[in-house]
């Protein structure tokens, strides 16, 4: 029954990876958790004189490179001079060339935050008169493309490679120690260990690539690796790596050393395997609490070792899970895995639900900071979707321990039964046996000569034979009881019943280890929420701090399709009776520049019956339009309405009243 199994479960399993790997692969490019918060010159200002320098402010401290900041003129020429610095706070700037015409001038950032994403963006500001420009400014995420998904499928490899090194190892020490000796487990931790080590390696070589140029061919670049090395993440990767030739050390002797003690030695072993493993694992936590989220942000001296707690638990629960399915399925038969193993672990995973929901209630308040962020923001929806999970994970346990107490009442009624049989067949053993004393005590002196007289040179060559003879036939013998017995035990419908429950929760297991991979790449929902909320202060006060008579209106729009939300932005300078210029900005909720097919502005005065006037302005760049000489006649409280269309049947009519004049 097992063989017809196992290509089942293999086969399973195989589609779990390929969906979580299609999970990995579909889901949007993972935010930054650093955020532009301010930037001057501001982003479609249009300044009478050309600045010296740019500066751009940041929700943390960022790690700059010499082309971090770029400034390019509308030929697409840079403009900046010398290397970007940090000038105050999480405030950097550049200088730019003196002298610079007028025109419309395009930012372009790439940084990397203080929790080792890389965050990208550009916007355009003007000098004197706006004018097109060839530059286009993209809406693309930093760590994108072929090099992004090649980092997010390392990013989760060394997730998997971790928990079933940590978990399996748990699982073999804590809860079924014959479990050492065991091949498939053996080869279930190796792998681990191997997976985490070149997942690691991977990672190294692709940092330079993923959070600079983006390009494959720069992945061996030692120029690269070398920048890599001198960051936090550089470090932390190294750190990891030098722990696993400790965990190799670890590996060696849990499935040597510790396989042939016996007894109090071994005991004394287990005690020493779990001490040192425990600080290795906690240290391979470590090199990720120590430079992703945790490292950054509100109280990052407790968030990083209740992270390491989290990974442990993780790796304990999940882990356990996974070497408890090679358990039941590939386990030989002189070494099955008992009960009591199963048992031992539903503990362990029990107390490593407990600690999984301490520490993931803490840190989602640390991520989230209001009940809102929860659904208005990606990490919130994430985590909806990673507690679901989790959920489905303890309903499906729940009903493994169930087939576990089953499985156990089984065993002890077989038992007893056993028991009384060995009983009885001892008892009548022993009489049997001394009846065959007496008889064999009258007969001795006729069976000696007997056998004195039949002894012979045969007898050499006769015995050999017999005992090959006899070697073969009791292998084959304990052969076909084993198989025997394993199908006795296979055919236990409880063993049956926890053994699908486990591939059941494995299989949860491995989407939910895709969705906490996808989420420790996503930008906080607490970062989230105070980038919008320094951004809406920005423009609050670069509106009140516009010349005198310039007016900045912001509206929001829905035209009901696809990509269709946004803000759009007009400002009228000098806002008065004659001629004004006009600039129209189209924003998308999160504060990115984009395009859409038409943007039309009319002007009513209702009080006089005056209007609509319509006016069409120019495209200018993305997000950007602009038009001259916009005539006001005279001064009232006019109705500004802004026409929007997203698509060629996506439309809508947004307006605001205004004091003009």
């Amino acid at each position: 029954m097992t063989q017809t199994i196992a290509p089942r479960v293999r086969t399973l399993v195989l589609l779990l990876l390929a969906a979580a790997g299609l999970l990995l692969a579909t889901a949007a490019p993972a935010s930054a958790h650093a955020a532009l918060t301010g930037s001057d010159p501001q982003q479609g200002v249009v300044v009478d004189k050309a600045p010296t320098q740019v500066s751009l402010t940041f929700s943390e401290q960022v790690s700059l490179s010499a082309d971090s900041l770029r400034v390019l003129d509308p030929k697409g020429k840079p403009v900046q001079n010398g290397k970007p610095s940090n000038v105050s706070g999480t405030t950097y700037a550049v200088q730019l060339h003196s002298g610079l015409p007028d025109g419309t001038y395009t930012v372009t950032y790439q940084v990397v935050s203080a929790d080792s994403h890389p965050v990208s963006g550009a916007y355009t500001f003007s000098v004197g008169t706006p004018s097109s420009t060839s530059v286009s400014v993209s809406d693309g995420t930093a760590g994108n493309g072929v090099v992004g998904w090649l980092y997010g499928f390392g990013r989760y490899m060394s997730y998997a490679g971790f928990i079933v090194l940590a978990g399996g190892a748990t699982f073999v020490l804590a809860c079924w120690q014959r479990g050492a000796g065991v091949r498939a487990m053996q080869r279930l931790v190796v792998s681990g260990w191997l997976a985490l080590t070149s997942a690691t390696l991977f990672l190294l070589l692709l940092r330079g690539s993923y959070t600079g140029s983006r390009k494959i061919g720069d992945i061996f670049d030692l120029d690269l690796l070398g920048q890599v090395l001198q960051t936090k993440t550089g470090a932390a990767l190294v750190s990891r790596l030098l722990l696993l030739a400790a965990a190799a050390l670890f590996i060696a002797v849990l499935f040597g050393a510790y396989e042939k003690r016996e007894n109090e030695e071994k005991r004394d072993l287990t005690f020493g395997l779990a001490i040192g493993g425990t600080v290795v694992a906690a240290g391979i936590a470590a090199s990720w609490a120590m430079s992703e989220h945790a490292s950054v942000g509100l109280q990052a001296s407790i968030a990083m070792p209740v992270d390491v707690v989290h990974l442990l638990a993780v790796a304990a629960w999940l882990g356990g899970l996974t070497a408890l399915l090679v358990a039941l399925y590939w386990a030989p038969s002189d070494r099955p895995v008992d009960t009591v193993a199963v048992h031992r672990f539903s503990q362990v995973a029990s107390g490593s639900v407990v600690a999984l929901i301490a520490t993931g209630v803490y840190q989602s308040w640390r991520q989230l900071g209001s009940w809102s962020a929860l659904t208005d923001t990606r990490y919130g929806q994430l985590l909806l979707v990673k507690i679901g999970l989790v959920a489905l994970l303890v309903g499906i346990a729940y009903l493994s321990r169930g087939w576990t107490a089953r499985l156990a009442d089984t065993v002890v009624q077989r038992t007893k039964p056993r028991k009384q049989r060995v009983t009885a067949n001892a008892a009548a053993g022993d009489a049997k046996g001394a009846g065959a004393g007496n008889s064999g005590a009258k007969n001795a002196g006729s069976k000696g000569g007997g056998a004195s007289k039949g002894d012979g040179s045969d007898d050499g060559g006769s015995n050999g034979g017999g005992s090959k003879r006899a070697s073969q036939l009791a292998r084959q013998r304990a052969a076909v009881a084993a198989a025997r017995q394993k199908r006795a035990r296979d055919a236990d419908p409880n063993r049956f019943g926890l053994r699908r429950s486990v591939l059941a929760e494995a299989g949860v297991a491995v989407v939910l280890l895709a969705v906490t991979t996808v989420l420790t790449q996503t930008e906080p929902g607490r970062t989230e929420e105070d980038a919008k909320a320094a951004s809406s202060s920005s423009s609050s006060s670069s509106s009140s701090e516009s010349p005198a008579g310039a007016l900045t209106l912001d509206m929001s729009f829905d035209t009901g399709g696809e990509d269709g939300k946004g803000v759009v932005t007009v400002d009228l300078d000098p806002a008065r009776v004659g001629g004004n210029e006009m600039h129209v900005y189209v924003q998308r909720p999160n504060g990115r520049a984009f395009d859409i097919p038409e943007v039309k502005v009319a002007f009513t005065l209702e009080s006089k019956d005056i209007g609509p006037l319509p006016v069409v302005p120019d495209h200018i760049a993305t997000g950007h339009w602009s038009a001259n000489a916009v005539q006001i006649p005279m001064a009232g409280e006019w109705k500004i309405a802004v026409t929007v269309r997203t698509s060629d049947i996506d439309q809508t009519t947004i307006s605001k009243n205004a004091q003009i004049g």
